[in-house]
């Protein structure tokens, strides 16, 4: 069972765990891919702002040549922002009278070819240079005076500074979806333990509902779950009233169904005077065999009812075999050995007592293998059967018959140890004999603690 929640608690968690980082991921992607536009957007938006900005400023240094106006210009704007890497101002022949580096003043700015990234009316135009493995920004913005272009003011802006920008902020992105993914697997297990805590009350009490035992569940929650242990709760009460009262009814049933059976014994006793009561007296003593020899009370049971049965074959016996006083013949000798097998066919009849047929058609069955109506010998007889023949001739020797008169207890007991091994199995004749001196010990003591 533990096994089995550690493997809901599993799936779960990892269902959730491949779902949290898969979430992760796609809104890490599309932030990074958000902020790295963001990024470029703000600093392309730096150097158009300052290339326009220079150029307005610059139209009264170029209308006046004033070359030393146009070098603070140039200085300013490149030491205000770190991520510039050149500035130039040129006059309508891309001749260059500013630069940032002043090796280049006098020289003729050659026009780069690239990608357009955009294009105002103002004439400023934003390209992406690529020159082998190094690549820029360029802003160039015309210096116009009364509608006459004097000239323009170029800005460019390497991709080093784009590109570690990008990855301060992707370090910190990554940084921070980290520890959310960190949190939210802390979050999964919690989630998995309060879902199936709940789940593994359930089956427990499942499990102890079936095995019997019943015990109010606990309650972790107010919503569906808890409701559902609440109504499992009452439902299980519900259940064990009911197994109380359906116990009662067939501890009741039973002892209806034993008393009727031992009716019906006295009945099937009470055709012939002298066996009055026989049934129910081998009942006892194989009760206390089987109590000797540590049988369950179930067990125990099941001999009662298989003692009180096993001549139940002589209701087919006719009268007159049956109550004659004198020796039988061998055919009449026949037809009462047959009462055995009678006994075992009518309780086959009976679905409830099927059960007892084998114990009732060998219980004269001999240890040695002499016995009828198979001739089984040893442990191949029935233990209730070798039992009853034990409890059956002591009660026979015991008691007294048309032919002859009782004969004492001691004789019978002496009787049953000469065939222990012949007749009877001898561990079930000693069980026995113990439980008749057991018995008569503790007569002795019952009489003898009424004189005292």
């Amino acid at each position: 069972m533990q096994r089995m929640f550690q493997s809901i608690r599993l799936k779960l968690s990892l269902f959730v765990f491949l779902l949290l980082v898969l979430t992760t991921l796609l809104f890490s992607f599309a932030t990074v891919k958000t902020l790295d536009q963001a990024i470029l957007n703000q600093i392309i938006s730096r150097a158009e702002s300052l290339s326009r900005t220079s150029a307005a400023v610059t139209v009264y240094s170029l209308l006046s040549g004033d070359h030393l106006g146009m070098d603070q210009i140039v200085f300013k704007g490149k030491e205000s922002n770190e991520d510039i890497n050149y500035m130039a101002i040129v006059d309508t022949r891309m001749s260059v009278l500013v630069h940032s580096d002043v090796k280049k003043r006098g020289e003729t700015l050659q026009s780069q070819s690239g990608n357009v990234l955009k294009e105002s009316e103002d004439g400023t135009v934003i390209k992406e240079i690529v020159l082998g493995s190094d690549s820029y920004f360029e802003v160039s913005t015309p210096v116009i005076f009364k509608g006459k272009r004097l000239g323009a003011v170029f800005v460019g802006l390497n991709q080093s500074a784009l590109v570690t920008a990008q990855r301060i902020a992707r370090n910190r992105i990554l940084m921070m979806f980290g520890i959310i993914l960190i949190v939210g697997i802390l979050g999964i297990f919690m989630m998995s333990y309060f879902i199936t805590r709940p789940i593994r009350e359930l089956s427990s009490g499942v499990e102890e509902l079936k095995s019997g035992r019943t015990r109010p569940l606990r309650v972790f929650s107010k919503d569906e779950l808890g409701h559902l242990t609440e109504s499992f709760n009452r439902m299980s009460a519900t259940i064990s009233d009911q197994r109380e009262e359906l116990s009662r009814y067939t501890k009741e049933l039973e002892e209806a169904y034993i008393s009727i059976l031992r009716v019906l014994a006295v009945a099937i006793d009470a055709r012939d005077p002298y066996t009055l009561g026989h049934s129910a007296r081998v009942a006892l003593h194989s009760v206390m065999i089987g109590e000797e020899i540590g049988l369950s009370k179930a067990q125990l049971e099941e001999l009662e009812i298989a003692s009180l049965f096993h001549d139940v074959g002589k209701l087919k016996t006719p009268d007159a075999i049956l109550f004659k006083s004198r020796s039988l013949d061998l055919i009449e000798y026949d037809k009462m050995r047959h009462h055995p097998e009678d006994g075992a066919t009518i309780l086959k009849k009976v679905k409830s007592l099927q059960k007892y047929g084998d114990s009732v058609k060998h219980h004269h069955e001999y240890f040695n293998g002499r016995g009828y109506p198979d001739g089984l010998d040893g442990d191949k007889i029935p233990l209730y059967s070798a039992i009853i023949s034990i409890a059956d001739s002591f009660d026979a020797m015991t008691s007294t018959r048309p032919y002859r008169e009782a004969k004492s207890k001691e004789y019978a007991l002496k009787e049953l140890q000469k065939e222990a091994g012949n007749q009877f199995n001898p561990d079930l004749v000693r069980a026995f004999v113990r439980s008749m001196e057991i018995r008569e010990e503790s007569s002795v003591h019952s009489q003898l603690s009424k004189v005292l």
